[in-house]
């Protein structure tokens, strides 16, 4: 009998890391079970992530650019947040600059 206790954590992946298992898979013709074996993870999980990456590609192989889609990916999320962050400074800069006393 097993308790909520029992269970592991859920893990979470990159996309840097989906990418890379699924490029295995398109890229190099592995199967999903050797994936999944190679980088311990449920073959479903892995079979689950190709099967997304082919709906969203159009379902051939020539997974060409695989690990390259997720990193721009990645590098959008984090150019968004530098941009809010930017954003931010500069309300705040000014906020200061009108609070000085002119002198």
């Amino acid at each position: 009998m097993s308790t909520e206790g029992d269970r592991k954590p859920r893990r979470t992946f990159s996309p840097q890391f989906k990418a890379e298992a699924v490029a295995m898979v398109v890229e190099l013709g592995k199967t999903g079970a050797e994936v999944a074996r190679d980088l311990d993870l449920n073959q479903s999980t892995v079979q689950r992530w190709v099967a997304r990456w082919r709906r969203e590609h159009g379902g051939g192989a020539g997974g060409a650019g695989v690990v390259e889609s997720a990193r721009l990916a990645e590098l959008e999320a984090a150019n968004r947040r530098l941009e809010q962050e930017n954003s931010f400074l500069k309300k705040a800069a000014a906020f200061f600059a009108r609070e000085l006393p002119q002198g």
